[in-house]
């Protein structure tokens, strides 16, 4: 079934725009509605922001790529989509990197998360951690991989065990980008079954 002919039951799989009911819902309904040049400059800002501060779900970008009006097709949309928002999460990731890289040399800081009711730190350990000490950088890109799981998270995870910004980047864009890929492929085949 074509993506394109089942545009309504693909923003079923992907996700409700405005899944956050907040004065959040106004930036995803930005994004979902994002229509040309200034629509792709919506879905990096966007993109950049799930990255390091926003736990919103990165797989809305792929809504617009039938009504984004750049002179493409719609595989060509996805393209520009899937890169646009792979950069704008690969830049976001490295403010985290940075963030990241001051919180390690901030003892208390991590002391006092680990202490707090909500113990992120041990949830990651457990969770993409092991890929960090496993695989690398490449465990970063296949964490970033799995489709509506929180990027915040893993990208934070990451930053405390690694310490090259550039190939933090690299693996941050290559995992966004996979992702998208990713839910493509899941939502293609989900509606080709319906």
């Amino acid at each position: 079934m074509d993506l394109v002919a089942s545009t309504p039951m693909f923003v079923a799989f992907v996700g409700d725009c405005t899944t956050t009911g907040s004065a959040l819902t106004l930036l995803e309904d930005a994004v979902c509605t994002a229509t040309g040049p200034t629509g792709l400059g919506i879905i990096a800002v966007y993109s950049f922001l799930i990255a390091f501060i926003l736990p919103l779900p990165s797989e809305v970008v792929l809504v617009p790529a039938e009504t984004l009006r750049l002179g493409l097709s719609t595989t060509g949309n996805l393209a520009a989509i899937i890169v646009v928002s792979a950069l704008g999460k690969a830049v976001g990731s490295l403010v985290a990197f940075h963030i990241g890289q001051e919180a390690k040399e901030y003892g208390p800081l991590v002391r006092r998360i680990k202490e707090s009711r909500f113990d992120i730190i041990e949830w990651s350990e457990r969770t993409t951690i092991q890929l960090a000490k496993k695989y690398g950088y490449v465990g970063l890109a296949l964490a970033l991989c799995v489709p509506f799981f929180p990027d915040t998270l893993s990208i934070y995870a990451f930053t405390v065990l690694e310490e090259d910004y550039l190939r933090f980047g690299a693996a941050t864009f290559a995992g966004s980008a996979g992702r998208l890929l990713v839910t493509l492929g899941l939502a293609g085949g989900t509606l080709a079954l319906l």
